[in-house]
């Protein structure tokens, strides 16, 4: 399939500003892949659809505050710097993208804070808008971690037209948020308030999680045509043992395996055995998946309504089907579903 084919209209005040005033009063579209049947429900209304012995599987990535604002040496020049990935924790190297880029050059120094508490040199060019900073701290890991939070902001999506509130350091974070890593929140998991999880784990329904950190190169635009060329930035993921117990042990007794978000079932589909089963690993990602595409491991999955020509929207036609997601989202449009990371959910069973 080409890429052009995966392009919607959607009117601009239904991109979510704000999250719902509770996590599980989410509004969720249901849509029935063998029979084509749609329904409105709300999130919490999803253990309807689940049994006991059925499992949920999660990406426990937690969202660092990746951006920050600095000034440039001497011209003192504002400049976004998006913090992408460490690449030498006792060297404070990292791979970021600067705004705006062509201001900044090799050997420039940045300075972050009213009083310049942290200060950066620029040591590589990477792409034309990527670079590799060292940041010039000499105290501790923890003092550094501290000064990184207490100077960055939570990394809202552009589409998203306001400043980052209190609010949303708790709640652009799913309740499960483990291993600290993404500069993207899991979307599809912001649904799931504590209060939901004991109650699906009373009804019976189990959890295992997995971790993929969430970057960029997700919401990378794709920009060739023919999709079969297309490369992912590669990105972290980790599937634990227990986690491919629960989940094969479900699949050998025939229960439901359910996806939250399209970044777990990514990871899931990176490594599995011949029968279908998963394995239990971990290492780097580029696993782009599109249509046609046959899923080994979950057989339902939980997400947001994403942007077109994406490889999210792109994987949720692979699952649910193309046309069927196409009008899926024409209903969501119709219906005024909230869209985007802040917006409501799809369950495709």
């Amino acid at each position: 399939m080409k890429l052009s084919q995966f392009r919607y209209d959607l009117p601009l005040n239904l991109i979510a500003q704000h999250p719902a005033k509770k996590r599980e009063d989410s509004r969720l579209l249901v849509i029935n892949r063998k029979t084509g049947h749609m329904e409105n429900k709300h999130f919490r209304d999803i253990m309807n659809y689940f049994d006991d012995k059925d499992v949920f599987v999660v990406n426990n990535t937690k969202v660092f505050s990746a951006r920050m604002y600095g000034r440039k040496e001497k011209t003192g020049a504002k400049i976004e710097v998006f913090l992408l990935r460490e690449l030498s924790a006792p060297n404070r190297l990292w791979d970021v993208i600067v705004d705006p880029a062509r201001k900044i050059r090799v050997g420039n120094k940045l300075y972050f804070g009213e009083s310049e508490e942290l200060v950066a040199e620029v040591i590589d060019n990477t792409t034309s808008r990527g670079r590799t900073i060292k940041f010039l701290w000499n105290e501790d890991e923890e003092s550094f971690r501290k000064m990184l939070e207490m100077l960055g902001e939570t990394p809202l999506p552009k589409y998203i037209k306001r400043k980052p509130e209190d609010e949303d350091k708790e709640r652009y974070q799913t309740v499960y948020a483990k291993h600290e890593g993404a500069v993207a929140a899991p979307t599809a998991g912001l649904h799931f308030s504590p209060e939901l999880v004991k109650r699906c784990e009373i009804q019976g329904i189990r959890f295992a999680e997995v971790t993929l950190h969430t970057s960029l190169g997700t919401f990378k635009p794709i920009e060739v045509e023919d999709l079969s060329k297309y490369k992912m930035d590669a990105e972290y993921y980790n599937i634990p043992e227990q986690t491919a117990q629960i989940v094969n042990k479900a699949k050998d007794t025939e229960h439901r395996v359910c996806s939250i978000g399209c970044t777990t079932m990514r990871a899931m589909e990176t490594n599995f055995t011949a029968q279908k089963r998963l394995k239990a690993s971990e290492g780097w990602t580029n696993h782009f998946i599109h249509p046609p595409y046959d899923f080994s491991i979950a057989d339902s999955l939980v997400t947001n309504f994403h942007l077109p020509k994406t490889s999210l929207f792109i994987m949720t036609c692979a699952f649910a089907g193309f046309d069927l997601t196409l009008e899926a989202y024409q209903k969501a449009i119709k219906d005024k579903y909230r869209f985007y990371s802040y917006g409501d959910a799809m369950l495709i069973i």
